[in-house]
């Protein structure tokens, strides 16, 4: 058995809570990721995943085990990177790479990224167009496009995933003090709550938590105090003591992490999206673009990096 592949397995399927889902990310049949689940359990003479016929979820063993594999699978995916960025250098890509994101995600981390790889790559003369709006890949003529969430049913683009995004409610602690902290979902409906407006499902924010028999879903429809087209915007909102955000990991966890947002109703899951590239279906992705994908999969995969700090100060288990 591959530790370091059964170690990547395992993390994924920890993720995503379905061995199915997990090897469709991976490329894996469900049986494959399956049996080497099993053998990982046998090699530890430890239980990590508890079955049922809809989820999978983390045993304490499991969970105690988690952290330290992400940790060694992101090191050994951090020098996979370095050793492909240095073959990279030398492969000759050229011309006009057209990129377009949403302003948060793309300010927050595509423009880092993006910057990195040209300096790998000085001959791509990279040009980053970022936009809240659902802009039409093709018509507007973009070599890349990321999405968050809201992927189109077009046969026209092809997709590849990127990263998860994981979506959170959180608070300016000043605003909690004032109005009290939500201990349900419908609590919300008392409170000022600050509204992203491309949520495909309006101001219906939807609500999950436990396993089979026990789940329990709730949608609520809130009272938007305050709505914008972009996550930074709300941020700033919520920082000042505006109300509670919709808010992603990858624009949030800095926040977190340095206690100027607090988390609210952290032990109810919201909906998980994913982080994807689009290009045209139609044709073969230019060996410009193939690269930048690669980066960007090297790069956020299989825990983006958002991810792996917050789980490092303990707020995912």
């Amino acid at each position: 058995m591959d530790q370091l592949k059964a170690m990547e397995i395992f993390v994924e399927v920890a993720r995503q809570r379905s061995f199915t889902v997990a090897g469709q990310r991976l490329g894996l049949t469900r049986a494959m990721v399956s049996k080497t689940i099993m053998q990982l359990e046998e090699r530890l003479d430890a239980r990590l995943l508890h079955r049922s016929t809809r989820e999978v979820s983390l045993t304490d063993a499991g969970r105690a085990y988690l952290a330290p594999c992400m940790a060694t699978v992101s090191q050994a995916q951090e020098a996979a990177r370095m050793v492909a960025h240095v073959a990279q250098a030398g492969a000759g890509l050229a011309g006009p790479l057209r990129i377009q994101a949403p302003s948060s995600f793309g300010s927050a981390w595509l423009a880092d990224a993006v910057a990195r790889f040209s300096l790998l790559h000085p001959q791509v003369q990279a040009e980053l167009f970022v936009d809240d709006a659902l802009l039409d890949p093709i018509r507007h003529g973009f070599d890349l496009t990321i999405r968050v969430g809201g992927i189109p049913d077009s046969s026209a683009l092809a997709m590849r995933p990127l990263a998860p995004c994981r979506a959170v409610l959180c608070a300016s602690p000043a605003y909690l003090a004032q109005w009290g902290v939500p201990q349900a979902p419908q609590d919300l409906l008392k409170h000022q709550c600050l509204h992203f407006s491309h949520l495909t499902d309006g101001t219906n924010w939807h609500f999950q938590k436990g396993v089979g028999e026990r789940r329990e879903e709730v949608s609520v429809r809130v009272q938007a105090g305050f709505t914008a087209n972009n996550g930074l915007v709300l941020h700033q909102a919520a920082q000042r003591g505006l109300g509670i955000v919709y808010s992603t990991t990858f624009l949030a966890w800095r926040n977190l992490l340095d206690g100027s947002l607090v988390p609210v109703l952290s032990d109810w899951e919201l909906p998980l999206n994913h982080l994807s590239a689009l290009y045209p279906a139609s044709r073969q992705p230019s060996p410009k673009v193939r690269a930048l994908i690669d980066f960007l999969v090297a790069e956020y995969q299989p825990v983006p990096p958002w991810d792996r700090e917050l789980a490092a100060a303990g707020f995912f288990s």
